[in-house]
C-alpha cells in the first residue's frame, strides 16, 4: 500500500517522533553530540522557517513540537538532521524509518502533546525529574532550567497559561507535574502512530478544508452501495 504524504495545515502545530537506527550512545560522547544536534536544530528551524515550541532528545529518538511556515519546514528540517548525523556517525541511514507527526488542535491539545513529548525521559526510560534533562525544553518551560533559548518560540497556548514568563512557568510546572491521562497520552500516541490531526470533530471538518490530506482514519470496509433508482414504469 503507498504511504501516506505529509500532513501539513497551514498555522497548525505538528508533533513529531524520529527514531533513531543507532543510538546516540554508540557515539564516543553521547552527551557532546546531543549538545552538537540541539545547535544543528537551532540554526535549521530558523533557515526553514519553523517556530520550534518545544524538543526532547534521548537515546534512541528526537521529539519536536513545531510549526512550520510552510509545507516543507518540518521534512527539511529532519532532512539536514539526518545528513549532519550521518556525516558524523559515519554510518548509513540515520532515522528509523519515515519520522512519524501529528497536527495537534489549538486550545485542546497543544499543551498535553508538549507534557507527552517533555515527559517522554520518565515515561518511556525511566529517569527521573524529566525538566532537569538537559536535552529538552522542559526545563525551560517548568522554571527548572534558568534563563532562555533565542530558538525557542513560545506557543499562544503556553503564552495563554499567564501573564508574566514566571506566571507561564509555574502553570505550566503544574500541568506537567499533574501529567496526563491514559487516554490523554493513548490518543496522543495514536495520532503520532497513524499520522493524523487529533482534535475535535469540529477541528477536523474546518481542517479538512486546509490540509494537504486526509485528516483522519476512513471508515473500515468497503463503501455502502447506492441502491439505483427505482424507474417508474
Amino acid at each position: 500500500m503507498a504511504r501516506l504524504p505529509r500532513l501539513y495545515a497551514p498555522r497548525i502545530a505538528q508533533l513529531v517522533h524520529a527514531r533513531l537506527v543507532h543510538s546516540f550512545n554508540t557515539a564516543p560522547d553521547a552527551g557532546q553530540l546531543m549538545n552538537q544536534v540541539q545547535a544543528w536544530l537551532a540554526d535549521l528551524v530558523y533557515v526553514h522557517k519553523v517556530a520550534l515550541h518545544g524538543w526532547t532528545l534521548v537515546d534512541d529518538s528526537i521529539l519536536l513540537l513545531a510549526t512550520p511556515e510552510n509545507e516543507q519546514g518540518v521534512s527539511r528540517v529532519m532532512q539536514s538532521l539526518g545528513r549532519n548525523l550521518a556525516a558524523s556517525l559515519r554510518s548509513g541511514p540515520v532515522f528509523l524509518g519515515r519520522y512519524r507527526s501529528a497536527l495537534l488542535e489549538p486550545g485542546q491539545w497543544v499543551l498535553p502533546a508538549m507534557v507527552w513529548l517533555e515527559s517522554f525521559t520518565s515515561r518511556e526510560k525511566g529517569m527521573d525529574a524529566p525538566e532537569l534533562w538537559p536535552w529538552s525544553s522542559a526545563g525551560i518551560h517548568t522554571g527548572a532550567s534558568l534563563g532562555t533559548v533565542s530558538w525557542l518560540t513560545d506557543h499562544e497556548d503556553y503564552w495563554l497559561t499567564g501573564n508574566t514568563p514566571f506566571d507561564r512557568q509555574a502553570s505550566y510546572r503544574e500541568i506537567f507535574h499533574h501529567g496526563l491521562s491514559m487516554n490523554e497520552s493513548a490518543r496522543i500516541a495514536a495520532a503520532l502512530s497513524g499520522q493524523w490531526a487529533l482534535g475535535s470533530d469540529e477541528f477536523l471538518r474546518s481542517l479538512s478544508a486546509s490540509a494537504s490530506r486526509r485528516v483522519s482514519p476512513g471508515k473500515r470496509g468497503r463503501p455502502r452501495k447506492t441502491p439505483p433508482d427505482t424507474q417508474v414504469k
